[in-house]
Formats: C-alpha cells, structure tokens, sequence
C-alpha cells in the first residue's frame, strides 16, 4: 500500500548549519543536494563523487548521458530521467535517441555504441553484475581505464536513483539545467 504522506522532508535553510546554507548556495538549487544535507556525514562526499563521475571522467558526456539515462529509466527514477534528458541533450543526445533510451525491454534502436552503453546500464542495473561478454566489449573498446570509469557511473547512478526514489525527492517547481 502506498502511503503518498511517507516521505522524507527536504529541509529548509532555516533548519541548516550555516555551512550547509553557503555550500548549497554554491550549487545548483537542485533537491537532491538539498536532500544529501539530510545525512551530513556524507554530503561533501557525495559531491566529490558526484563531480568526478560528471566532470572528471575521461568518458565522453555523451556517452555518459546515454548511460544515466538508461540506468534512470530502468530503475524508474523520474527526477533523474528529468534532469537527465536535459543534460543529455546538452551533450548532443537528440530527442529521438532519448525516446529509444526510454524503451521497455532491450534497447536495439541506437547505432552499436549507444545499444551496447544501454546494455551496460541495464545488466549493472539489474543484474548487478556484468556480464562477461559486456565487459570484455567496453574494455575493448574504451580500454581500462573509461570501462571502469563506466561501470563505476552506471553504478553511482544506481545508487542516487534508488536514493531519489527511496527520500521522495520531488522535482523542482521550475527547472534548474
């Protein structure tokens, strides 16, 4: 039974170490950042992480949001999807390849690359782990170093899906990216 009530709160500044309120003052007026304050330990942390799989990784953005797009569609995060598909098409994702992205079931309508990056997100996605032959295919190629840097973006995006949709973030009221 779902209870639309249970959730957790985003806090207000007001309820914020003034810490919290000029960190996020920092970024952008995003609810999942909001929502990190609510475990403090792990907020700068988690930002860290975040920054390094978004801005610091040498896989290519593109290819990165077609992953995260896959990862939020299957694990049916909306925030995620949401801020994504902009994002996405930022990178130069068009709005066609996001509709097959979307899909239910195997994504088979992109070129090889986007098909095999949806399968990586969909096999972390679901079945936790890679398969052999999907690992093999990425590390050949990407090589090591983006095949890990892949896995480990499907897999952070695992997580902040299941955090999103756990916590009940809501989307903003007007976008944010």
């Amino acid at each position: 039974m779902c209870n639309e009530l249970a959730k957790i709160t985003l806090p207000h500044d007001d309820n914020l170490s003034p810490e919290f309120v000029n960190r996020l003052a920092q970024l952008p007026p995003l609810n999942v950042f909001r929502m990190m304050t609510r475990a403090p330990a792990s907020f700068e942390q988690f930002l860290d992480l975040a920054m390094s799989v978004l801005l610091a990784s040498e896989l290519d953005a593109r290819k990165r949001e077609i992953a995260v797009l896959r990862v939020a569609h299957v694990t049916h995060s909306n925030y995620e999807w949401v801020q994504h598909v902009e994002v996405a098409k930022q990178t130069g994702v068009t709005q066609d390849e996001i509709d097959l992205i979307g899909v239910d079931g195997k994504v088979t309508g992109l070129d090889d690359e986007g098909n095999l990056l949806c399968r990586v997100a969909d096999e972390i996605s679901l079945q936790v782990r890679l398969s052999d032959e999907a690992l093999s295919e990425i590390v050949t190629r990407y090589g090591e170093r983006q095949a890990t840097e892949l896995i480990l973006c499907c897999s952070y995006f695992n997580m902040l899906s299941r955090f999103l949709e756990s916590t009940r973030v809501q989307l903003e009221d007007t976008p944010v990216l």
